[in-house]
């Protein structure tokens, strides 16, 4: 989920609003998509409009000069026949790219609207603040804005092997790269150095960056590295890592989804490993 090229974006929302802008409309944190073959199709506001009459509508640019708006439509309204809600994991491969990736921002700015309606030091109402995509006490005058979690991502590499992990939560069989929050007054090598020896017990070095993903799952921003083996014994710490193993180029397991960055990362590094020793991959 990478912007799309075609996107422009902006978060003042126009005094008169296109009909036919594209309306990224929430029911408990489920995409709103009409059924269509082969792709669901993503409603125009004009067909919205009328379920979101009295919620809060977040402008979030446009799309090859198409308006875009993401608003959360109230808990129990009704979807017209041909409607569902989805969620996103669901629409992978379904949607199309340039409207999966502006679902996955309008989503996180519905759930930062939604999350914080109040003021976190003293508890008065806030308000959408003028200028900016942020919230403001109007009491204390704290301003809070739409929360960003880096994350490193990681692909270890020992010679012609890399290093691949499962967690518990996995599809059966299903292997991807290492991956950890950022602490506070950490440096994102810093987190790829920690976050690998805590998960496994060795030790990394060459750290490289290769990529950045933005991910709503809540609110994330993965930021992918690959990284060589420099020491230690592999041992998953069997709370976050089920299983860890070192695979051949030519062997790998079942890998994550094509949208996602791990998957990105996975495939690069073995293209680039197996061009630099071609032997290795038959």
């Amino acid at each position: 989920m990478h912007t799309p090229a075609g996107f422009r974006p902006a978060h003042a929302l126009p005094e008169r609003l296109d009909e036919g802008a594209h309306a990224f409309a929430f029911s408990e944190g489920r995409l709103v998509v009409i059924d269509a073959d082969p792709h669901p199709v993503i409603p125009d506001f004009a067909g919205v409009r009328g379920l979101a009459e009295h919620t809060a509508l977040h402008y979030l640019g446009e799309l090859d000069g198409r308006p875009c708006v993401a608003v959360a439509l109230p808990p129990l309204a009704e979807l017209p026949t041909g409607w569902q809600a989805s969620g996103l994991r669901a629409l992978f491969l379904r949607l199309p790219d340039p409207m999966l990736s502006l679902a996955a921002r309008a989503l996180q700015i519905v759930e930062f609207d939604a999350t914080h309606r109040f003021c976190g030091r003293c508890g008065t109402a806030t308000a959408a603040r003028d200028g900016e995509r942020a919230r403001e006490c109007p009491a204390c005058r704290l301003v809070v804005y739409p929360r960003v979690a880096p994350a490193m991502m990681v692909l270890v590499i020992r010679g012609r092997e890399v290093l691949l992990a499962r967690a518990p939560r996995f599809p059966a069989g299903m292997y991807s790269a290492l991956a950890g929050f950022v602490e506070p007054g950490e440096t994102i090598e810093d987190c790829v150095r920690r976050e690998v020896r805590e998960e496994v017990g060795i030790d990394v070095d060459r750290i490289a960056y290769f990529a950045s993903q933005p991910w709503a799952f809540p609110h994330s921003l993965m930021i992918a590295f690959t990284a060589h083996y420099a020491g230690g014994e592999l041992v998953p710490d069997q709370e976050e890592i089920a299983d860890a193993k070192w695979f051949a180029l030519d062997a790998l397991p079942s890998l994550p989804s094509p949208v996602s960055i791990a998957r990105h990362l996975i495939d690069a590094t073995v293209a680039r490993l197996a061009a630099e020793s071609p032997e290795v991959v038959r």
